[in-house]
């Protein structure tokens, strides 16, 4: 009920007032575990992420949120999962593989932290190694103007969300050369689909 609410009134919001151009969500498996990996600008990026597919995404969040009367119910609904703080990144990973596990859809942003220039930048290994060890394809997206909500110089500007093709990691999970290289693959046809979007 709460995640159906939210879902419809993001819908609203990013529709009108951002006039949101959604392409690529026929990429999204209809079923099974899948790592939805995208660039990171905003506070407004994982509901756009989410909001306009059929199957709910699943983000980590710190466990002190939901210790928070009735932003706990919200961010449950929401299909969000606690991250203790100092579980470092070996918690973290164990908590995504076992969403995974359950057939489910995660959210993450490889880059770690939102980029302050709007830019896409490098990879942390994390996605490369869940997507190893959970043989979860990774469905890369890009957002496109969330940078500039309510900032430089926007107000209410057109976001885009562009959803590529699955990709898959084929190599040597032990060899950290090979997850950095997919982790960088994924980073590179993001920027790939800014780049063609930006050129139309």
């Amino acid at each position: 009920m709460i995640y159906t609410l939210l879902r419809v009134t993001f819908c609203f919001i990013f529709r009108v007032f951002f006039r949101a151009d959604i392409r690529g969500r026929e990429y999204l498996p209809a079923e099974g575990p899948v790592i939805l990996a995208a660039n990171h600008m905003s506070n407004a990026d994982p509901p756009l992420l989410a909001t306009f597919l059929p199957r709910p995404v699943c983000y980590m969040a710190k466990q002190e949120l939901f210790e928070v009367p009735v932003l706990k119910q919200i961010i449950t609904a929401a299909h969000s999962f606690p991250i203790k703080r100092g579980a470092g990144d070996r918690g973290a990973i164990k908590a995504a593989m076992e969403v995974l596990k359950q057939g489910k859809v995660l959210g993450l942003f490889p880059e770690g932290t939102r980029s302050k220039d709007g830019k896409i930048h490098k990879a942390e290994a994390g996605v490369a190694l869940i997507a190893a060890m959970t043989n979860a394809p990774v469905l890369p997206a890009c957002i496109i103007g969330t940078d500039r909500i309510f900032a430089n110089g926007g107000l209410f500007p057109k976001v885009r969300v562009i959803y590529g093709e699955p990709m898959h990691f084929t190599g040597n999970r032990k060899e950290k050369a090979e997850l950095e290289a997919f982790s960088a693959a994924i980073m590179a046809k993001i920027a790939e689909m800014k780049e063609s979007t930006l050129a139309k």
